[in-house]
């Protein structure tokens, strides 16, 4: 799984990654921190359809994945991303956009 480094993290990558609806919801659902398990985080989208988002998340820098058996979870990268990009999180996630 590719996960670039905190300094491969590019600005028009994030916003291409953040720009598609179905990924801001997961960046939503991830504001916590807490690790979740990907059939969790958005279970009305089908799985083939996710299989893309969270490849393009990933490859932006905005999700880091780690496999546990059969099993994927996701955390976000917060702390690379706030350290790259301060405050950009924060519009993201905010209700009322």
């Amino acid at each position: 799984m590719l996960h670039p480094s905190r300094d491969q993290i590019n600005l028009l990558d994030v916003l291409a990654a953040l720009g598609h609806p179905v990924r801001a919801k997961i960046v939503r659902a991830l504001e916590s921190g807490e690790e979740q398990f990907c059939g969790s985080i958005v279970p009305d989208v089908p799985k083939s359809t996710l299989t893309t988002h969270w490849r393009v998340l990933r490859e932006a820098g905005v999700i880091f994945q780690r496999p546990e058996g059969r099993k994927l979870f996701i955390t976000l990268r917060r702390q690379d991303l706030d350290a790259r990009f301060p405050g950009l999180l924060e519009l993201v996630t905010r209700e009322d956009l």
